[in-house]
């Protein structure tokens, strides 16, 4: 089994590798993590992890920087059925569209707008950094046997817009910051965390776990 991890110069490569690996080897995932920038990797690849930091057009345009890629997460997600885990605006790029510093255009994976985080409480600030538990909106294989609620584990955001989708039964899980945040999304055969897995300790790397054994 193969894991590409697309290299397009915005995301936490490093550590999703690492965290990755560690995940594949609780779960007995034999093959390698690999990150790169090669659309005939991404293509082929049996899971697909789309990371993203920083701005919502800026990580577009990375994307679309790259000849093929766009077309090569077409072909393994649509017709090769493989599982697509986006990471933060990784996450975020499965919208519709993102409004960060004008319109951009998403993937349109899943309908919806990337808007700024509104806390209903003046008091907390944005960007919203720090650790969150997680509440379901919907059950999901990603989440199997991770703690949640009140009493849950912990993930880690750190990001002042979030992914409003239209439907929601596209949401798996929230977060409570001042209203509900937007923190796991899935569709078919396509997941998303607007939380940092590689930065979310047990939670992350079982919910990493989670994907890689995952078979929609």
């Amino acid at each position: 089994m193969t894991i590409a991890v697309i290299d397009y110069g915005a995301g936490n490569l490093h550590s999703v590798k690492k965290a990755l690996e560690l995940a594949g080897r609780l779960t007995g995932a034999d093959g390698p993590v690999v990150v790169t920038s090669e659309p005939a990797v991404v293509a082929k690849a049996d899971h697909i992890v789309l990371p993203g930091d920083g701005a919502f057009a800026d990580c577009r345009q990375h994307l679309d920087a790259v000849p093929g890629m766009i077309e090569a997460i077409g072909e393994a997600v649509d017709a090769r059925g493989r599982p697509f885990l986006g990471i933060c605006v990784g996450m975020q790029l499965l919208a519709t569209r993102g409004i960060e510093y004008g319109i951009t255009a998403g993937l349109a994976r899943i309908a919806g707008e990337v808007r700024p985080v509104r806390p209903s409480d003046p008091a907390l600030k944005v960007p919203h950094m720090g650790w969150n538990t997680l509440d379901v909106a919907n059950t999901h294989p990603i989440l199997d046997a991770i703690p949640l609620g009140p009493e849950g584990w912990h993930a880690y955001f750190l990001h002042g817009y979030q992914l409003y989708p239209e439907a929601p039964s596209d949401v798996v899980a929230t977060a409570d910051y001042g209203g509900p945040v937007t923190a796991i999304v899935a569709t078919d055969n396509l997941a998303g965390t607007q939380f940092h897995p590689e930065k979310s300790q047990k939670l992350g790397i079982a919910l990493l776990a989670n994907f890689l054994k995952w078979k929609p």
